[in-house]
């Protein structure tokens, strides 16, 4: 038995051990989604409600499980019993739960969430399954299989579940065979566009010479994704396997995972997995014996949103400014360093274990023709169950956005796909399959995976601005189509939120948006225009309303609106008038409160504070008035 086939050995016993713990086994979630929400704190209030009943139970802190909006999350597992969930735990629940489950066996069914265990066991009376929750149900979860239920940092964790099964099966099959077979599973780069892997491995295998390059692209610039940075801090073996796999098909000796610095949890977790790998002898030398050898170098970034396009990105690699650089030759041919280089995303490589570990017809069950596999999302926004989720591709928008989310708190308007370079799709498009070429069809894209929903409170024009002002900031300024055009439609449509436009404008804008499409060098400029096309080809009549009626219906431009208390909702509960920073809201306690419109600044603050109901509505009322042009 070789040193490998010991630690595999080792890591299986070392599983089993918790599975049959004598002692209570407490998993709580302690990815960046978890910490925000307290996991930290909570770890050590849990340690001192066990040291203050004289407990003893193992702590294992996991990853992700998906539903953010539950966060903090914590399982607990009696010896021998279902493990159960809670969510939205505080210190105070905590105590509660390990006071009640582990001295009184009562497992207290109100702050329980779900269960992982049998219906059968007493311990899950009045508690559902975890995975029939509304938001877990429509889910298939492929990517994300170990995410929540491993120890991130434990190399055993995810040995014990099939780890490096792939890249074993892959060294036994050979550098083509595993290029057949990812061919056949049909797995498309989930980076974005959905070019088939395959292609682009073909293309670099095949170019002579020894020296080639496999790059990790961790680079998650867009507003309100994190599917990249949850899969590395949940699952990091899964991403690293993947790298070695391509790399190994492809003849690459050195890879490189481009990453975002501010990821720093996620950047601590892939350091650990590295020295983890270098231990077990999966990095380095002939790895397993297989006579392949391989070394990564971690490359953190500073977040440059431009660096998710491959010829960018193999700049800041290389140490200069990222900057894209003009194609052919393809990076498959002269990439870093002049040499072939393959750049995959995150989830693309973190798909390859399941392939190769499984088989090509195996994955195409999932998804539909020529869209087979699962796609991860961050589901966020004015959705009610905001989080990570992986679905079938071919599945509708409503069904993610209704079923999984539990729709919006209000009146559902529309859902931005692609992030920043996507578009805003209206509520016409929820029967719309999630699918490279019908996304495209629609003038959005899939992108790595951002879904933003909004509700009517959101204005069209006001999320066109948000997005193309944050992609005119990103531009690397090399061309001018994007760099000069995307300046003047910034500035076009803070003319129109702000009451200044005129009805010319959307024609200039128009214009503007496809010349920029058209002509810009990258992928960056190339699609930066779709939140402005999208708005304006579903949503014209607001563009019309502000620019001819100065009227911005969702109430969410600045200078269109003004702030109003509604007497029948305010009980002058005086927060409003403590938080207002300009003293613009006066009254006293239990009496109607006013607003002195010449003082507000209109900072939301306000009605942000407000009590109120979701449904029933706020005190506060921001209210826009339709004016002649």
């Amino acid at each position: 038995m070789n040193k490998f086939e010991q630690k595999r050995t080792q890591a299986r016993k070392k599983w089993a051990s918790l599975k049959a713990s004598k002692v209570p086994v407490i998993y709580l979630g302690s990815a960046t989604c978890g910490r925000a929400a307290g996991a930290t704190r909570l770890a050590e209030i849990i340690r001192q409600v066990l040291r203050e009943n004289n407990l003893k139970a193992t702590i294992v802190p996991v990853g992700c499980i998906g539903p953010c909006y539950l966060e903090p999350l914590m399982d607990v597992e009696l010896p021998g019993e279902p493990r159960i969930s809670y969510g939205n735990v505080t210190p105070e629940k905590a105590r509660t739960i390990i006071e009640n489950l582990l001295v009184k066996g009562n497992p207290s069914p109100g702050l329980a969430v779900g269960h992982f265990g049998s219906n059968g066991s007493p311990l899950t009376d009045g508690i559902p399954p975890f995975f029939e929750m509304p938001m877990l149900k429509p889910q298939v979860r492929l990517v994300l299989r170990n995410c929540g239920f491993i120890d991130p940092d434990d190399i055993d964790h995810y040995l014990a579940n099939d780890g490096y099964e792939g890249l074993i099966k892959a060294f036994e099959k050979g550098p083509e065979a595993v290029i057949e077979d990812v061919k056949e599973a049909g797995l498309r780069g989930r980076g974005g566009a959905g070019f088939p892997t395959f292609k682009k491995w073909e293309i670099c295998r095949s170019v002579p010479g020894t020296v080639k390059y496999m790059i990790c692209n961790s680079s998650e610039g867009d507003p309100g994704a994190f599917m990249n940075r949850s899969l590395i801090e949940s699952d990091p073996h899964a991403v690293l396997e993947g790298l070695l796999i391509a790399a190994y098909a492809i003849g690459a000796n050195h890879g490189y995972i481009y990453i975002n610095s501010e990821y720093y949890l996620a950047i601590a977790r892939l350091k650990r997995a590295m020295e983890q790998m270098t231990d077990y002898g999966l990095l380095g030398k002939d790895i397993l014996g297989s006579g392949f050898d391989f070394d990564i170098t971690l490359k953190e970034g500073g977040g440059a949103f431009v660096c998710g396009e491959e010829t960018a990105l193999i700049g800041a690699v290389e140490g200069r400014r990222g900057m894209p650089k003009s194609r052919p030759p393809f990076p498959a041919i002269s990439g870093a360093f002049g040499k072939p280089t393959i750049i995959n995303n995150v989830e693309t490589l973190g798909t390859l274990p399941n392939i190769l570990r499984n088989g090509p017809a195996w994955y195409r069950q999932f998804g539909v023709q020529g869209n087979y596999g699962t796609k991860t999302f961050s589901l966020v926004g004015k959705v009610r169950r905001g989080g990570l989720i992986e679905v079938p591709l071919g599945t509708k928008l409503r069904r993610i956005i209704f079923d999984i989310g539990g729709g919006s708190w209000k009146p559902f308007k529309a859902v931005q796909t692609g992030g920043p370079s996507g578009g805003c799709l209206s509520e016409e498009f929820l029967d719309l399959p999630v699918e490279y070429e019908s996304m495209t069809a629609a003038g959005s894209i899939m992108g790595s995976g951002g879904l933003i929903v909004m509700d009517e409170e959101t204005c069209a024009v006001d999320l066109a601005l948000y997005f193309l002002h944050f992609t005119q900031k990103e531009s690397c300024g090399k061309c001018v189509p994007c760099r000069v055009g995307t300046w003047h439609m910034v500035n076009i449509l803070e003319k129109i939120v702000k009451g200044q436009g005129q009805p010319e404008d959307l024609s200039r804008l128009q214009s503007l948006a496809e010349t920029v499409q058209r002509a810009s060098l990258c992928g960056l400029g190339q699609t930066a225009p779709n939140p402005v096309l999208t708005t304006l080809r579903y949503f014209r009549s607001e563009y019309l309303e502000h620019v001819k009626e100065k009227y911005c219906a969702a109430a969410g431009c600045k200078e269109l609106v003004n702030y109003y208390i509604d007497p029948e909702k305010c009980n002058g509960c005086q927060r409003c008038v403590d938080l207002c920073p300009t003293g613009a809201i006066t009254g006293t306690r239990t009496e109607l409160h006013k607003i002195d419109l010449q003082l507000c600044i209109k900072c939301k603050a306000c009605y942000e504070v407000c009590r109120f109901d979701p449904l029933a509505g706020n005190a506060i009322v921001i209210k826009s008035e339709r004016r002649a042009s």
